[in-house]
């Protein structure tokens, strides 16, 4: 398929299912775990566009995130963030049900 715009590479997004676990965990030495989580957000093959060794040229656009589990599992946040003000009381109330 030939771009309208040779200086562009066109690109047609593919389909992806995973093939195992996306959540890698790490024990530290002080009991801490480190979770990193890799998610595939987009993934195309372009359509007008060859690598010079003639393969096909992917676009791939990742999320990692990384999440840190102290050893005591506390942790902390501000007042604000967890009372909410009830409109119709003018009460400050639980940000969520336990």
């Amino acid at each position: 398929m030939e771009s309208g715009n040779p200086d562009r590479v066109e690109f047609r997004m593919l389909d992806y299912s995973s093939m195992g676990d996306d959540t890698v965990s790490f024990k530290l030495e002080d009991g801490t775990i480190v979770r990193v989580r890799v998610s595939l957000d987009r993934a195309g093959i372009a359509t007008n566009y060859k690598n010079p060794d003639g393969t096909a040229h992917y676009a791939i656009n990742t999320s990692v995130k990384v999440f840190v589990i102290p050893s005591d599992k506390r942790f902390t946040m501000p007042k604000k963030q967890v009372l909410v003000s009830d409109k119709d009381s003018g009460k400050e109330q639980p940000s969520h049900i336990a």
